[in-house]
């Protein structure tokens, strides 16, 4: 079964994604750190999961990442990775097609965490835009071959598509 799971900043969906998975998984963190504060937001994300969970790093290649083993796989998130895309000048449209590849060949659940960032105001800059609607793009995307959608705001879950 893929998820997909959406949400605003600390809305609490990527507790819910790991809600899903008692027995733990792969959790594929597509975050890098370059500072104090993304360390920070690292290590809550660490300490809340056990030693049940083993950590592949991905800023990139979330497609080969999520072919590489065939266990339970959580993905945190999908905004994150689309934005080091962005920045990295490499195609998100190819990449996202490809992750959806490897998706739907695996045998095993896999829940992925995005940010619905297309709530807010229209971004003042070109870079803002682009990568406002580019994450738009990926969670409809994946939202397409999810079997469940799920929409979390202040810790609460809402079905989109599927069932819980």
């Amino acid at each position: 079964m893929i998820t997909l799971v959406l949400g605003g900043a600390r809305s609490g969906k990527s507790a819910f994604a790991e809600s899903l998975f008692l027995q733990g998984g792969l959790y594929i963190a597509t975050a890098e750190i370059l500072d104090q504060e993304m360390q920070a937001r690292i290590d809550l994300h660490r300490n809340r999961r056990g030693a049940c969970w083993t950590t592949l790093e991905a800023p990139f290649d979330l497609a080969d990442a999520l072919r590489s083993q065939d266990k339970p796989a959580l993905v945190d998130c999908l905004t994150l990775w689309t934005s080091n895309l962005l920045l990295a000048g490499r195609d998100a449209a190819f990449e996202v097609e490809d992750v959806a590849v490897a998706l739907q060949a695996r045998s095993q659940d896999t829940a992925l965490v995005s940010n619905e960032v297309g709530l807010g105001i229209v971004p003042d800059n070109a870079l803002a835009r682009r990568f406002r609607d580019q994450a738009g793009l990926v969670n409809q995307r994946i939202a397409a071959i999810a079997d469940r959608v799920v929409f979390v705001a202040a810790g609460l879950p809402m079905v989109l598509k599927g069932n819980l």
